[in-house]
């Protein structure tokens, strides 16, 4: 066990239900309570609540704020009405991916952007490096915000039941601001499951009520990371360091809708411009096996013996039941209905390329 893993202030309360923990982005988190299925399953079809307080926050305010987002991110943040929420990027100037992460428009001058946790230090370092000659701060909050998911079809009934605050106003890919008990509390409605859900960002008091108010209902099930993967990958969400890297350009993802080319510069526009006008040599696709096995990640994918990839991230999914998997392979067997084999330890499975989303997502419409 690794001695200098941070803990959310969800920790004592994930060992007091049993949860299995393990390390994750450097912190101590749970994997699973009961079993993956049955958190996936609850997530799919009532409610489930994910602790994800080991993801980090940074404010980016000031007069050059929008200007700062903008050199910094894929996606076009000029009309962005407060209260809306964008996903994309930041790139390295090769374009390969700093990180994917979600912004969040809270004032005409400040925008707060969501990273994944094992890259809060980098992706800081990163914008405050590359903030030279804009007047805007940057902040990293990522201490001060403990934050909750509530996914599932059930999420928004629930929240409005059992928490009393009203969600249903909040159209997808949106939030507010509400005050609770005199303190700034942030609720969004994004997800990373495929279903309809909700983010409550806040400070770990409130956040330890939230949870002990919901999984003390016995309404909502807590969920461990490892359910958080098989959904996000049954609806070909991609998880950095997986489907993307510093190595895995959004073109060669599949995610080049999140890359506005027509917004002024920003890190990583010739690459990406370079790369859509002379095609791309590698790609992410869904691979669906003709046989039962599980797909793990790094397992090689080959044609004829020769290796032209591997998998990114493969599961038998839950949902469908299916042996699946993402895989990034050479673009020149990328075409649906391509056959393939997956080398599985020493045996190959035969499979066939597919769209990536293996399940359709229920997002709110």
């Amino acid at each position: 066990m690794e001695n200098n893993l941070k803990r959310t202030c969800l920790y004592d309360k994930h060992v007091a239900l049993g949860a299995q923990m393990s390390p994750f982005g450097g912190f101590d988190m749970p994997i699973q309570y009961t079993s993956i299925i049955e958190e996936h399953n609850a997530v799919r079809h009532a409610c489930g609540i994910f602790d994800v307080s080991h993801m980090g926050e940074v404010l980016i305010s000031g007069p050059d704020a929008e200007r700062l987002v903008g050199h910094l991110f894929t996606n076009d943040v000029r009309e962005m009405p407060v209260g809306k929420v964008l996903y994309g990027m930041m790139l390295y100037p090769e374009g390969g991916v700093v990180d994917d992460l979600l912004v969040y428009k809270t004032a005409p001058d400040a925008f707060f952007l969501v990273i994944n946790a094992a890259n809060i230090d980098k992706d800081f370092a990163w914008m405050q490096e590359n903030s030279k000659g804009f007047n805007a701060r940057v902040e990293n909050l990522s201490e001060q915000y403990a934050e909750v998911a509530v996914q599932g079809p059930k999420a928004e009934e629930l929240m409005e039941r059992l928490l009393g605050v009203k969600v249903s106003d909040l159209e997808f890919y949106t939030f507010k601001e509400v005050e609770v008990d005199g303190k700034k509390v942030l609720i969004s409605r994004t997800g990373y499951t495929g279903e309809d859900g909700f983010e409550v960002y806040g400070d770990a008091a409130y956040i330890n009520k939230v949870w002990d108010i919901l999984v003390g209902s016995k309404e909502v099930t807590p969920c461990g990371l490892g359910c958080r993967d098989t959904l996000r990958f049954e609806v070909a969400l991609p998880l950095y360091g997986h489907e993307l890297s510093q190595d895995i350009t959004p073109i060669e993802a599949g995610l080049g809708s999140f890359v506005k080319m027509d917004k002024p510069e920003f890190i990583g526009k010739e690459a990406i411009a370079r790369q859509k006008a002379e095609g791309i040599q590698k790609k992410v696709v869904g691979i669906e096996l003709h046989e039962k096995a599980v797909p793990r990640n790094g397992y090689d994918i080959e044609v004829n013996g020769q290796r032209i990839g591997y998998v990114t991230t493969g599961y038998q999914s839950i949902s469908t039941g299916k042996s699946v998997c993402m895989a990034l392979i050479d673009n020149q067997y990328a075409a649906l209905g391509t056959e393939v084999d997956v080398r599985i330890r020493k045996k190959l499975f035969r499979g066939t390329v597919c769209k990536k989303r293996f399940y359709q997502k229920n997002y709110k419409k």
